[in-house]
């Protein structure tokens, strides 16, 4: 149940940025730049990257949206989706994508908590400078967001259907639709 009154029963972050329509925009923008502006990442790691923080993070909306989402963008491989959350050692995906994964956990457990030796497996794996970056400020703006969503108490939904119906949209229309 959400801590503030909302102006119309919308789910998760959607529902709290009604009640600042002017900072809820730039929230929106933000978000559009970060998972769907220019990037050496594509649309699915970026989404895949958001999923995994609010999962750390224990924000179940962004969790279940931002999961749907990439799962969507990675051609609907909710599986890989649900083997980066359990684990994100032995998921199947390329070490690249690993090593960026790992660095955005370290971004999640705090900002000085990314070493140099973080920054490294990220370069060895083939990551370059920008995606690195990209990984960097995706994760931290996640941590944002989820405080945001689970500091006001968002309504947030049981039904997965409904994750994979934001997912889907978010995917075809991104944020600003």
């Amino acid at each position: 149940m959400p801590h503030i009154a909302l102006p119309a029963p919308i789910p998760g972050i959607r529902g709290l940025m009604e009640t600042k329509p002017a900072s809820g925009r730039r929230l929106s923008e933000l978000a559009e730049q970060l998972l769907r502006g220019e990037s050496p990442l594509s649309v699915g790691e970026r989404e895949l990257i958001a999923a995994y923080v609010s999962a750390r993070n224990g924000t179940r909306f962004c969790t279940g949206a931002h999961g749907a989402a990439a799962a969507h963008a990675l051609g609907g491989d909710f599986a890989l989706v649900e083997a980066v959350r359990q684990d994100v050692t032995t998921a199947p995906v390329d070490e690249r994508l690993r090593a960026l994964l790992m660095l955005a956990g370290q971004v999640q457990t705090g900002g000085l908590a990314v070493t140099p030796a973080d920054i490294e497996r990220a370069r060895a794996a083939g990551a370059d400078d920008e995606s690195i970056h990209d990984t960097v400020l995706i994760a931290a703006a996640f941590c944002m967001y989820n405080r945001y969503v689970d500091g006001l108490g968002a309504i947030t939904p049981e039904d997965p259907a409904l994750y994979d119906e934001m997912g889907e949209a978010l995917v075809a229309k991104g944020y600003l639709g």
